[in-house]
């Protein structure tokens, strides 16, 4: 294992930002010591006043294996993951066959494993195949280290079945998470409803379609006691929805994507496929709301929704072609770009807060005695939207100007990236 010191950093430890610059110093894959000129352990790394926190933490990434490798695999998703900050991904389970049973589980964390660049955690189906028709798995799941179970890419329609999963999960401490879209209201459409899609003649999906899901969700929570988690929210009647049931004191969270915060539907004008998303891109005062909310807490976490297709799936026209985008490496980027957040909040909604509530011990948070998961991000940088290291490029951040740039990365006392560019540990020349 390697030892090191970074030094004259601006450190968020345990959620506080230090005062001054200060330096870790990292033995065997664990800080070992913070503080202000501390003696220098191996090699010495200038972070030149760089913030240095937790390593991110996506709740919300498409790997795409097992089954549709041509979009992406565990290697090639863990590469961009490290590339742009993280240390940990939630791997969806809309794979193929669907992660619905235990062994599946296993499988993914053991790849995860062999990899080595950032751990990957698999989230559980909520229903068999995500048909929606019976209870998957749950219990060979849970016993497979699965805490979080969601049917993402569809919403589970049936609300006497999500109430048993939420009353089976609710006993353990699992987390439902709810890709909140109504499958009535949002058929056939390909856009946000509203005066864009009127003016480009497109069938649109209305916000109504995702706070109608939260809305009937949030009495199955009062019912059950289950902890429960909205994907990727658009609108601002859902940040609405969530700071009422935040107020009422039930176990809820939410995530905001990259893409909701930076774009609305606006960008649909030209018919590029890089904005075709799920949710829609949503209108100006919905961007506005969902960035304010990230602001105040009401939402909780960044999740990149990173969703890889591959050129022969999206070089169609807008209706034939899929919806998602990739977006774990530039997320940071676009959160300090949009939100202006501090440091210690920009840490806690990239980092802190999806580690708390997916519950990963090693990870989420920077301590002397932690496990060495680390990032060290320059908030004045230029983002390198230049390429991408996924398999995919279907990415509507690539040749934008944003601000930001992760300089390093740290897995199990390890730089997965040095200077912005991934190591030799990644599988790529640095």
């Amino acid at each position: 294992m390697s030892e090191f010191t970074l030094q004259n950093a601006v450190v968020v430890a345990d959620g506080e930002t230090l005062p001054g610059l200060q330096d870790i110093a990292v033995v065997d894959g664990v800080v070992v010591e913070i503080g202000e000129d501390i003696a220098v352990r191996g090699e010495a790394v200038d972070c030149a006043g760089a913030w240095v926190g937790p390593g991110f933490v996506d709740m919300h990434t498409h790997l795409r294996e097992p089954g549709q490798e041509w979009k992406e695999d565990i290697t090639t998703g863990s590469r961009a993951a490290a590339a742009g900050g993280y240390t940990a991904v939630v791997a969806m389970p809309n794979t193929d066959p669907v992660v619905d049973s235990g062994y599946l589980a296993r499988f993914i964390s053991d790849r995860g494993k062999q990899v080595g660049l950032v751990e990957v955690v698999p989230s559980g189906a909520i229903t068999e195949g995500r048909a929606g028709e019976k209870l998957a798995h749950l219990d060979e799941m849970w016993s497979a280290g699965v805490t979080l179970f969601t049917d993402d890419g569809d919403s589970v329609a049936d609300a006497g079945l999500l109430r048993r999963a939420m009353e089976y999960l609710a006993e353990r401490g699992g987390v439902v998470a709810q890709h909140c879209i109504d499958a009535g209201l949002a058929s056939g459409g390909q856009m946000h409803e509203g005066e864009v899609s009127s003016r480009l003649g497109m069938a649109g999906i209305p916000g109504e379609a995702e706070e109608i899901v939260i809305a009937r969700d949030l009495s199955l929570v009062r019912l059950t006691g289950a902890r429960y988690h909205v994907q990727h929210l658009s609108t601002a009647g859902a940040v609405a929805l969530i700071a009422d049931a935040k107020e009422e004191g039930l176990l809820v969270t939410a995530e905001v994507t990259p893409h909701h915060l930076l774009f609305d539907h606006s960008f649909v004008e030209d018919s590029n496929p890089m904005f075709k998303m799920m949710p829609p891109l949503r209108s100006p005062s919905d961007v506005a709301a969902v960035r304010q909310g990230l602001r105040t807490g009401v939402i909780d976490v960044v999740g990149t929704d990173h969703a890889p297709h591959a050129e022969h799936e999206t070089d169609h026209p807008w209706e034939d072609s899929p919806f998602g985008v990739t977006g774990l490496e530039w997320a940071a980027a676009v959160v300090n770009t949009v939100a202006a957040l501090p440091p210690e909040d920009f840490f806690n909604v990239m980092s802190t807060a999806p580690a708390a509530i997916v519950g990963l011990e090693t990870q989420g948070r920077l301590a002397a005695g932690q496990s060495a998961n680390l990032v060290v991000f320059d908030p004045e940088a230029v983002a390198n939207t230049e390429r991408t290291v996924s398999r995919s490029s279907n990415a509507p951040y690539l040749g934008m100007e944003l601000s930001g740039g992760v300089v390093h990365t740290v897995y199990q006392g390890e730089f997965t990236v040095r200077n912005g560019t991934l190591t030799d540990l990644a599988g790529v020349a640095g």
